[in-house]
């Protein structure tokens, strides 16, 4: 098989596998996190800023990030908007993945570059990161909600970090669905 043919098998077959899909008393080995972590390295970035950061929760850790997530979630939230399945979600989802990753975007200030190029970066080095879990096996999730994206005292981060959101790791349990995608060729322009 070419590379390219291994690559595009690879892209095809990646999927956003939410946490309940996860067999949660299965640990990812930190040999294979690692992997996961240095093809994230390998994102391009404009002026070689690599802007990416990312904390690794596993173990009791990922208690702790669930209790933050469901005490924000309570704090800031109107009475009259607030869920209880959504604040038990927060405490919950953290559990049924053995790897939580937030991902965290660090502005290089003297680089002058725009932030949206950063943020670019570290989107690339997340795919990166979804396409190593494919290729070894694992189901992965970027997830965005509002206490993680507003993490920034929880995870110390300093005044040019901000955190992207969580990213969920762990061996599927469940048989995920295919997914079709429209025709490339309605999406592009031959100049």
């Amino acid at each position: 098989m070419e590379k390219i043919d291994i690559l595009m098998d690879i892209i095809r077959t990646r999927r956003s596998v939410f946490p309940p899909l996860y067999a949660s008393d299965k640990e990812v080995p930190r040999s294979i996190i690692e992997k996961i972590l240095e093809a994230a390295n390998w994102a391009p970035s404009h002026k070689k800023t690599e802007p990416w950061r990312f904390y690794v929760f596993t173990e009791k850790s990922r208690e702790d990030l669930g209790k933050f997530m469901a005490d924000y979630y309570l704090e800031n939230t109107p009475e009259t908007e607030f869920s209880q399945v959504v604040f038990n979600k927060m405490i919950q989802n953290p559990l049924k993945a053995p790897v939580i990753i937030a991902i965290v975007m660090h502005r290089d200030l003297s680089a002058s570059l725009p932030e949206w190029e950063d943020i670019a970066a570290t989107a690339c080095a997340v795919q990166n990161m979804a396409l190593a879990c494919t290729a070894e096996g694992l189901g992965s999730f970027w997830s965005t909600p509002r206490p993680a994206l507003n993490a920034d005292s929880f995870l110390k981060l300093s005044e040019n970090e901000r955190c992207l959101g969580l990213f969920y790791v762990g061996y599927v349990e469940k048989e995920v669905a295919s997914v079709e995608r429209g025709d490339p060729s309605e999406k592009i322009i031959w100049m």
